[in-house]
Parts: C-alpha cells; structure tokens; sequence
C-alpha cells in the first residue's frame, strides 16, 4: 500500500509539546506531551483525553507494556511510569540522574529504558523492580531502545557514536558507526532480521545486521535531521525528519522517498504504525500527522 496523502489532525497548543507516540492495545493512538508534562489518547472516533503527569516531568517516549497498560521515560524526574487504557496511573522511581529516554518491551516480560545521563540501560519489571546496567562508555548518551529479534536489547549511543546490543544479563557489545559525527537517535527492529536507526547529525539512516555489519544510507537532504524511526510490517521503515519538516520511508534495498508536511516547522518527532497500516507522527507544534494512500 503506497502511502502519498498527509492531512495534519490539530491536537494541543505548541505550548504542549506532542513527542512520542505509539498504538495502545486498545487500537488507540497514546501519545506524550512534553512540556505539558501529561499523556494523551486519542480514540478513533477523535476522542482526544489528557492526562496530567507531573509539571516537571517531561514524558518523552511510550511504549505498549506486556501487561496491557502503557509505559513511558518521565525524563525530567527520573520516573518510568505507567497509565492503563482507562487512565490509572502509577510510576517507578529510577536512580537520581537516571534522565529516561528510549523505552521498549523487552524479549523478557520487562521493560527496557535508555538512562541517558547515567551512562546505562536500564530495566524495570512490571511489578516495579529496577535495574541499572552500567555502559563501558563515559557521555555516550543513550538514547533510544528497541527490542532485536536475537533475545536482546539494541539501542544507540548518541554521542559515543555507536549502536550497543545489551543481553538480558546486561552484556554489552559496541559498534561504532563508520560515519564520524553521525549521531544516532531513533531505532527499531525492521521486518527484515536486522536493526535500523537514524544519523541525526550525518543526516543518514543505518542498518545494522545482528553480527555488527553497518550499512549508512545518506539522505536526500543531509541537513534533515532524522529523529524517530519505526518499522513498516510491510517492509522497510518509516521516519521522521526534525529539520527537514518531512516523513520518509526507506525500501529494504535503502531506496528512500520523503514526504513534505503541510505546515512549516511541524517539528515532527515520534512515529508509529497504525493496524490500518497507516502511519502517525507527533508534531510538536501541536497536532498530529496522518499518512494515507
């Protein structure tokens, strides 16, 4: 199913900050509003309902729990917490400087989080038991987290350059990226047995094969800034363009076709695919982008 018709759902002021965002196993869009510090649900009937977290807490990305409830990094006070479909809420506190980003369901019933601050990835259960595991980096800054298909954790190192594969008990391998500067950010495990991830500083995406092969795809536009990346069940991947105000898809083979969002400057951040195969983006100015045939 080609995919070339965006329309943009306004949703909150810029004031509130939409950033992450993911489908809930009610079919609903869940989304995080980053400066409101709260958590939204959008039905789709166009049922928007907020809930308020924290003023101080920052929730960045969320995530469908292995427990029928929501998760997601509150990054400005070091909390993981959880909100199930009918709006409950509760949170795990994390060690000071935690600074939680990245969050996926692991390949062992928990949580999986990326301890941007601390140098570590991060585990949490569902009933709230954490652990920290120390990363053999200083200032790498992980960020984003996602579930492999080998039983482990991949996640990227911002400014350590790196893509990292951590085990259940914690074992740690490194790749660095063969472009300097790339700066990784969003990843996720594509259809086709790899990983893949975004370059925000090289403008590039990247695969990476489960034994460390790194493939780099360059842009059309290198100044775009890519952000967040999800998987298309269909194949390829999905992914935003922070500075180039676009959404893009990448073809198994690395053929890329971008996208231009209707409104300047939408600062599109988290994306996810809907069970319609359709894509969402959260827009931080405030609404939503919608990607149909």
């Amino acid at each position: 199913m080609a995919l070339t018709k965006i329309r943009e759902v306004p949703l909150t002021g810029a004031d509130a900050g939409p950033y992450g965002i993911t489908v809930g196993p009610d079919g609903a869009l869940w989304l995080t509003l980053v400066h409101a510090g709260a958590v939204a649900r959008l039905g789709a009937d166009g049922d928007l309902r907020t809930w308020p977290v924290a003023a101080d807490s920052r929730p960045l990305i969320v995530t469908p729990g292995p427990d029928g409830a929501l998760w997601f990094t509150r990054s400005g006070d070091d909390r993981i917490g959880r909100i199930t479909t009918d709006g409950e809420q509760s949170a795990v506190a994390l060690p000071p400087g935690s600074g939680p980003c990245g969050i996926a369901a692991g390949p062992d019933g928990a949580l999986w989080y990326a301890a941007m601050t601390a140098d570590a990835i991060g585990r949490v259960t569902t009933d709230g038991e954490v652990t920290q595991f120390p990363l053999p980096v200083g200032g790498g800054f992980a960020s984003m987290v996602a579930a492999g298909p080998d039983e482990a954790v991949w996640f990227t190192l911002n400014r350590a350059n790196a893509v990292g594969r951590m085990g259940t008990d914690g074992a740690v391998a490194l790749h660095p990226l063969p472009t300097e500067g790339a700066a990784p950010v969003g990843i996720t495990a594509g259809a086709d047995g790899a990983l893949w991830f975004v370059e925000i500083g090289a403008g590039q995406l990247g695969r990476i094969t489960l034994d460390g092969r790194i493939d780099e795809y360059p842009l059309p536009d290198r100044a775009a800034r890519p952000h967040a990346i999800v998987a298309d069940p269909a194949g390829g991947c999905w992914f935003t363009e922070w500075g180039g105000n676009r959404i893009g898809h990448v073809a198994p083979d690395g053929t890329i076709v971008t996208h231009d969002l209707p409104t300047p400057a939408a600062e599109p951040h988290g994306i996810t695919v809907a069970p319609d195969g359709t894509v969402w983006a959260a827009l931080e100015t405030g609404a939503l982008a919608h990607l149909t045939p």
